[in-house]
C-alpha cells in the first residue's frame, strides 16, 4: 500500500482489503471488504494454517465477498491445483464460519443434494462444492431452483421458508460455493439458469515463489527471498519431470 501511495481510508488499495471492526453499542463484530459488510461468524476452528495471500487471493476475496452480499453463490473455476477450494475455505476461516467441503461425482441425485442445502440454510454454515459440473445436467437443473428459493429466501430477510415441501427455518449468513474444471472430458456444461446465480471468478496459476518466500519467512528464514528463487527453479524442474 505504500507503494501505491495509499494515504486515505477511501482509497481502493485500502478498501480493498479484509477489514475487521468492532462496531460499539452493538457488540458486534463487522467484516468489511470495498462496499460489503458481513458479520463475524464467531465459530471455533481451532489453529489451523493459513493462505499465504497473493493478489490472486485479494481477486478472489473480493469476487467471493461482493457474491454473499448480493445473495449470491461464488464460482471459482480454473485448472487443477490454483487453489479455487483452499482460497474459500480460508476466507470461511477469516469470517470464522464453518465450511463443509464436499466432493461431487455423477451418483449426486437432486434429493441427497436438496438435505444438504437443507442443513446449510438451517446452520448458516458454507459449502463448497467440488468438481460442481460431474452432476448430471438433469440433476444440476433440479438444484438451480433449490439455491434459487434458499437465496430468494435470504434476499427477502425471511426467517422462516418452505424448501422442498417443508418449512425450515433460515440462517442468512449461509454461503453456496461451488469449484469448477472446465474443459475437461465428462464434465456437464452449467445450465443458464444456474450461471445466473453464481458469480465466477477465474483461477490462474498462483505466484509459487511469493508463496514460498513468505512460507519461509514465517518459518524464520532470513534469507527467504533468496531461498525461494532457487526452490521456485527447483519446483519447476520437478513439474518438467
Amino acid at each position: 500500500m505504500v507503494k501505491a501511495n495509499c494515504a486515505s481510508v477511501n482509497d481502493f488499495e485500502w478498501l480493498l482489503q479484509l477489514r475487521f471492526y468492532w462496531e460499539a453499542g452493538t457488540d458486534r463484530c463487522l467484516v468489511r471488504q470495498t462496499n460489503t459488510t458481513h458479520l463475524y461468524g464467531y465459530e471455533y476452528l481451532g489453529n489451523p494454517s493459513r493462505l499465504v495471500i497473493t493478489p490472486l487471493t485479494d481477486r478472489c476475496y473480493t469476487t467471493l465477498t461482493t457474491a454473499l452480499h448480493l445473495h449470491r453463490g461464488g464460482l471459482p473455476q480454473g485448472p487443477a491445483g490454483t487453489g479455487k477450494t483452499e482460497t474459500v475455505k480460508d476466507l470461511a476461516k477469516n469470517l470464522a464460519k464453518q465450511c463443509i467441503v464436499f466432493n461431487c461425482s455423477d451418483g449426486l441425485d437432486y434429493k441427497s443434494l436438496g438435505r444438504m442445502f437443507s442443513g446449510l440454510a438451517q446452520t448458516g454454515a458454507w459449502s463448497c462444492f467440488d468438481e460442481f459440473n460431474r452432476i448430471e445436467v438433469e440433476v444440476l437443473s433440479v438444484v438451480a431452483q433449490q439455491i434459487l428459493s434458499i437465496l430468494t429466501a435470504v434476499t427477502q430477510g425471511k426467517k422462516r421458508f418452505v424448501f422442498e415441501g417443508k418449512e425450515i427455518k433460515l440462517d442468512p449468513t449461509c454461503g453456496i460455493f461451488v469449484t469448477m474444471n472446465p474443459g475437461y472430458a465428462g464434465r456437464s456444461e452449467l445450465p443458464e439458469n444456474l450461471k445466473a446465480l453464481l458469480r465466477p471468478m477465474s483461477m490462474m496459476k498462483p505466484d509459487i515463489a511469493l508463496i514460498i518466500e513468505i512460507g519461509l519467512f514465517s518459518e524464520g528464514f532470513v534469507t527467504s527471498k533468496l531461498l525461494s528463487k532457487k526452490m521456485n527453479t527447483l519446483y519447476h524442474l520437478m513439474t518438467q519431470q
